[in-house]
């Protein structure tokens, strides 16, 4: 089952975009039922979808009873249902939010008013709070390192990378290529939204913390390690050349510094004692001089597939522009 029915919304003053609420949910009984029932409030034309990821307890009946509409994704990981949600679900606005009750549903009118005054393809919603109890221990920490080596590696556009609360344009959803399979999804979320130059915004949202009951199934230091790989992959996938150099300038850097007492010795003896030294060093330079050519070839390369991607990102229309009441 899909999104609800509707007409697609093709221009100013055309009629109501069709709105879907994707909910990944692992075992959220306590919170689900509240989740669902706020955002239906909040957002009172919108289907309400709730994909749960193998839950031990009775996630899926607490939303149903709620009035979501219910899925099983078996593949257990964010991931995996985020990619899920994204090919099943037909609407022309998706907002995406996790299913712990940490997010304030009633910013979802704006988050979208903002989405589609400015004819935007992803708004973030930052996450702001004075309550300690909202960030396990680490958290905030670990956000900004991550966030701020994504700003300094693909563009400096958000504040909180890691935000689980999201409003997208079709084009965005049918578009994004999905690939990670845990919580790195919101690394990759924002990359792609980078890399393509879309057009993004961010609006700062409350953040509480979880219900009484309620557990996070973020693993702070196992996740955390998966997310700096997540980034160092795209990097190396996105940004081939600048990955590349900075191996070729490392070797060529070890190289010199083995290979330069050699080469005076040489000039001032005119022998080679440390033979061994030399080798090595001839080596690092060679594996500086092939990683550098890499880097230009996988650069060509990256190119061809970033004119692919944005021409599949244009192959859907334009998220409705609408300047006045875009609730």
């Amino acid at each position: 089952m899909t999104g609800s029915p509707g007409p697609v919304a093709t221009g100013p003053g055309s009629a109501r975009p069709r709105v879907a609420v994707l909910i990944p949910c692992y075992n959220e009984e306590v919170a689900i039922g509240q989740v669902v029932r706020d955002f239906r409030a909040s957002l009172p034309g919108a289907t309400v979808h709730v994909y749960d990821n193998n839950s031990t307890d009775r996630t899926r009946d607490v939303a149903r009873d709620a009035g979501a509409v219910v899925r099983l994704e078996t593949l257990q990981g964010k991931g995996h249902v985020v990619r899920r949600m994204f090919a099943d679900i037909e609407a022309d606005l998706y907002v995406l939010v996790d299913g712990d009750g940490t997010y304030d549903a009633d910013a979802a009118p704006d988050l979208i008013r903002l989405l589609r005054k400015d004819g935007l393809d992803m708004v973030n919603a930052a996450r702001v709070t004075d309550r300690t109890a909202a960030y396990r221990r680490g958290h905030v920490l670990g956000n900004q390192v991550l966030t701020g080596l994504v700003n300094t590696i693909f563009g400096k556009r958000l504040s909180d990378m890691l935000s689980g609360y999201r409003v997208f344009s079709r084009r965005f959803v049918k578009s994004f290529p999905a690939l990670s399979s845990g919580f790195e999804t919101e690394t990759e979320l924002t990359v792609h939204a980078l890399e393509l130059r879309m057009p993004i915004a961010e609006l700062p949202t409350r953040y509480i913390e979880r219900q009484e009951g309620s557990v996070s199934k973020l693993h702070t230091y196992r996740d955390g390690v998966r997310i700096l790989r997540t980034i160092v992959i795209l990097m190396k996938q996105e940004r081939p050349l600048a990955f590349f150099s900075a191996i070729s300038v490392i070797m060529l850097l070890t190289g010199l510094g083995l290979g330069i007492p050699v080469v005076l010795q040489f000039l001032a003896t005119g022998t080679v004692p440390k033979l061994p030294s030399a080798v090595l060093a001839l080596g690092f330079v060679l594996i500086a001089c092939l990683s550098f050519v890499c880097g230009l070839i996988l650069d060509s390369v990256t190119r061809g597939r970033l004119e692919f991607k944005r021409l599949a990102y244009l192959s859907h229309p334009a998220p409705e522009f609408d300047p006045g009441n875009a609730s």
